[in-house]
C-alpha cells in the first residue's frame, strides 16, 4: 500500500491466555476516575534514545522484555521494562524500513523490512540481536511485503500486496529460518487498488493454531480476508470502515479467539476525518458491525487487554481509545501519538510510534 513519508507502502499480532485476576485489576485501573483512590492506568513513556526513529514494529514478550522495529533499519530491545534499550539492529540495514517484529522470547525474534523488490526482507536472530541471519529477500519486483504473524514458535506467515491480482503469502515452518511462497489457488481475487497497510505490523494476525486474518484497504471496499488452514484457502468479507481511497481502509486487526475480533483504521492523512474507524466481529470475520459509539479518528493499532473478553485498546497518531464492551463503544483515554500496541499475559501492554516514542501501561 502506498505509504506515509518516504516509503511507498506501509503494513502484528496479539496474544491472549487465561488468568482473570490480572485482567480485573487492569480494568479497574483503566476505568478509574481521578476522584477515586487509585490513579487510572496511563501510558508511562520510556526513553529509547532514538528521537528520529519511527517504531511501527513492536513485539511485547512480557512486562520486562520488548522488541522494537523501525525506520533506518533500527531494532531495539529492552529486558528491564524499558529503563534501558539496546540497539541490536542488523548490520548494513540502515536503508531498510522495518515495520514488523515477532519475538518468541528475549533472544529469538524475526523482523520484516518492507518495500518493493529486494527492499522486502526477513531477518532472524537467536542471540538477542548480537547476530542476525537474512532468512528471506524478495526478488520479485511486483511484490511488496507488509507484515507477518506467527501461530506458534515454528509456523508463521508474511503477506505481500497483490501480485498478478492476488495477495501473496509466504510461509515458514521452522521459526522463520526459511520461507516459501504459498500457492494462490485458494486466494480470492484482489479488488482494483486493494493492498495492505504496513502501519503497525497488525495487518496480518493469528488466533490459535490455524486461523489467520488479513486486513485491506485502498479499494472501493475495506475488507478482511480469513483463512482457517494457515493461509492455503481464504474467504473475504466487507467491513464498514471507510474505503474508496488509497489512504483509507482497515489498518489493524486483533482477535481474542477464533470468533471475536476487532478492526481499526480510517484515513491516515492528518487533514482528513475518519468516522466509523472501528468494527467488530463475533463470527470469525464472516460479518463485521460498526461500533455504536465509534472510534472517530484514524487508528493504526489495536490489542485486546490480556485475559479480558471485553476490553481492548486502539492507538493512532492522535491518541488511544479504550473499549470495555468488546468494541461496541469506545472512548479516548490518552492523546499521545502511537502507531502500534501489544499486550502480554502479565499485563505488559506496550505502545510505540513516531520520534522514538515508546510507553508501557502503568498505574
Amino acid at each position: 500500500m502506498r505509504a506515509l513519508g518516504n516509503t511507498r507502502r506501509w503494513g502484528r499480532t496479539f496474544r491472549t491466555t487465561a488468568a482473570g485476576v490480572v485482567c480485573a485489576a487492569a480494568l479497574a485501573a483503566l476505568t478509574a476516575v481521578p476522584a477515586q483512590a487509585h490513579e487510572p492506568a496511563h501510558w508511562e513513556p520510556k526513553d529509547t534514545g532514538s528521537p528520529t526513529v519511527r517504531f511501527r514494529g513492536l513485539a511485547a514478550v512480557d512486562r520486562d522484555t520488548a522488541w522494537l522495529a523501525g525506520s533506518a533499519g533500527t531494532v531495539l530491545r529492552t529486558t528491564d521494562g524499558g529503563a534501558s534499550w539496546r540497539n541490536v539492529s542488523p548490520p548494513g540495514a540502515e536503508e531498510l524500513q522495518f515495520r514488523d517484529v515477532e519475538a518468541f522470547d528475549a533472544r529469538r525474534a524475526v523482523v520484516l523490512a518492507i518495500g518493493e523488490g529486494e527492499a522486502s526482507r526477513v531477518y532472524r536472530t537467536e542471540d538477542g540481536g548480537a547476530t542476525w541471519t537474512e532468512a528471506f529477500r524478495n526478488t520479485d519486483p511486483r511484490a511488496f511485503y507488509d507484515c507477518m504473524a506467527f501461530f506458534d514458535r515454528r509456523h508463521g506467515l508474511a503477506m505481500s500486496d497483490p501480485v498478478e491480482g492476488k495477495f501473496r503469502i509466504l510461509s515458514t515452518a521452522d521459526g522463520g529460518r526459511s520461507w516459501t511462497v504459498l500457492p494462490t489457488d485458494g486466494m480470492p481475487a484482489a479488488l482494483e487498488g486493494e493492498a495492505g497497510f504496513a502501519a503497525s505490523g497488525q495487518c496480518l494476525v493469528t488466533a490459535g493454531s490455524k486461523d489467520v486474518w488479513l486486513a485491506t484497504g485502498g479499494a472501493a471496499r475495506a475488507r478482511v480476508l480469513h483463512s482457517a488452514d494457515r493461509g492455503r484457502t481464504w474467504t473475504a468479507a466487507d467491513t464498514p470502515i471507510p474505503a474508496g481511497d488509497p489512504a483509507r481502509g482497515v489498518f489493524a486487526l486483533a482477535f481474542r479467539d477464533r470468533a471475536h475480533g476487532l478492526a481499526v483504521g480510517g484515513d491516515y492523512r492528518p487533514d482528513q476525518t475518519s468516522p466509523d474507524a472501528a468494527a467488530r466481529t463475533a463470527d470469525g470475520g464472516a460479518g463485521w458491525q460498526p461500533a455504536a459509539t465509534p472510534v472517530s479518528a484514524y487508528r493504526s493499532g489495536v490489542a485486546w487487554l490480556p485475559h479480558s473478553r471485553t476490553a481492548a485498546l486502539a492507538v493512532g497518531p492522535t491518541g488511544t481509545d479504550l473499549t470495555t464492551d468488546g468494541g461496541r463503544t469506545w472512548r479516548t483515554v490518552d492523546t499521545g501519538s502511537y502507531d502500534t500496541v501489544d499486550c502480554t499475559p502479565d499485563l505488559g501492554c506496550w505502545a510505540a510510534g513516531e520520534k522514538g516514542r515508546v510507553a508501557r501501561l502503568e498505574r
